[in-house]
């Protein structure tokens, strides 16, 4: 083979072996730890907190969903959406509680802790390892979901938007009066895109606004196990 065509050749099966790569890396399984919090619950700082500490470990997807059921105390969270109160809702009989309580850590949506002790969240982390389901990625505008087995033979498809990073919310009332109080990646939207049902399927990935960050979550319905979660 002439030298020049040679060259080619070895550049070309550099960059195949970098795209499989890349490839490989963006389907890695995740451990997706949401927390439900709200800065009207005096409990809830030390938990928030936590969540920073292993929000930017690898393979992790930390999630701060904030709920609304402590508002009547003074303090109307300036996260707190309804939907997200009922996502933690459709978590609690499954998980064998009576009812929703903050601080609440659940990973990969089958097994949760309070959260607020040192430790507790790595520990339930490592406990319970990493979503094993479908391939999933989030490429070309698009959510492409690959084919597998889906337990009782559907699952749900969750579009999160966050806010990547970490902001400081200053409260004037309630229980955290006069607290400056830190949130790592807040969601601010929840929707839920379609359901899978074990056939590669794909749906259309509407573009992100306002700088936030997209999750997709693969999930058993009625608050059930995260099969498969995928991150920009």
């Amino acid at each position: 083979m002439p030298r020049s065509r040679k060259l080619i050749a070895l550049s070309s099966l550099g960059a195949i072996a970098l795209a499989a790569s890349l490839g490989a890396a963006a389907a890695q399984p995740l451990s997706v730890v949401e927390l439900f919090t709200s800065q009207g619950c005096s409990s809830c700082p030390p938990a928030n907190a936590n969540l920073i500490k292993v929000k930017d470990q690898p393979g992790v997807l930390a999630l701060s969903f904030n709920v609304t059921y402590w508002d009547y105390l003074g303090w109307k969270d300036t996260f707190g959406k309804q939907e997200f109160t009922q996502r933690q809702v459709s978590y609690e009989p499954p998980l064998g509680h009576d009812g929703p309580f903050t601080p609440q850590v659940v990973v990969n949506g089958h097994a949760d802790v309070v959260g607020a002790a040192p430790g507790e969240i790595e520990h339930l982390i490592s406990a319970t390892g990493k979503t094993g389901g479908p391939s999933l990625s989030l490429a070309g505008g698009k959510v492409a979901i690959g084919a597998g087995a889906a337990p009782g033979g559907k699952a749900d498809v969750w579009l999160v938007r966050y806010a990547k990073g970490v902001v400081q919310v200053p409260v004037a009332r309630g229980e955290n009066t006069g607290r400056t109080l830190p949130h790592a990646n807040v969601v601010h939207a929840l929707e839920k895109l379609g359901s899978w049902t074990g056939e590669a399927t794909s749906y259309a990935l509407p573009a992100a606004s306002g700088g936030l960050n997209t999750a997709v979550l693969v999930q058993s319905p009625g608050g059930g196990p995260i099969l498969a979660a995928a991150t920009n």
